[in-house]
């Protein structure tokens, strides 16, 4: 889905006049997470576009901020990391969940971040605050996907909404 969206926008914004496509219309966040029950993890991806997510950054730390740049990357992966673990939460069965930072890429016009919550015997409930980008502009939205077991349920959050809870 997260990578139809992002096709789709690349087209918008080609064909759109200038000053549309330099002040894109969508400002959006894709979440993804998914339980691997073999190793007993929540498997997670957060996609977002490259220059908002650097604007972003550049707001929040110090320093230089290119996320595109591979001689920054260990610099970015630690603020890449900090930043997501401050604004992405994800509570299993109402255990919260530790996210552990695996790495990043790029990704067509987005930063594709990911994590894991390790520990998880089982997921029944899954909650998730997410204000990814918030602060940066007030129609961010955040589309989140879960899927356990095989059965996808999705949601979208519009900024300031921050919750979504699934059942499984």
């Amino acid at each position: 889905m997260a990578t139809i969206f992002f096709k789709w926008f690349l087209v918008l914004s080609l064909l759109a006049p200038k000053s549309v496509a330099d002040n894109h219309p969508i400002f959006v966040s894709v979440t993804e997470i998914e339980y691997n029950a073999t190793d007993k993890t929540l498997e997670i991806s957060c996609k977002i576009f490259t220059d908002d997510f650097e604007k972003t950054l550049r707001q929040t730390y110090k320093g230089k901020i290119d996320l595109l740049d591979a001689k920054y990357k260990t610099q970015m992966s630690a603020i890449i990391s900090d930043y997501i673990g401050r604004h992405l939460s994800v509570k299993a069965n109402d255990k919260p969940g530790k996210l552990e930072f695996v790495g990043f890429e790029q990704e067509e016009e987005g930063i594709t971040s990911y994590f894991q919550v390790s520990n998880v015997a089982s997921v029944k409930k899954i909650e998730i605050t997410d204000n990814i980008l918030y602060e940066y502009k007030k129609e961010q939205i955040s589309l989140l996907h879960v899927i356990v077991k095989g059965e996808r349920k999705s949601t979208k959050l519009l900024n300031p909404d921050d919750k979504a809870s699934f059942n499984f």
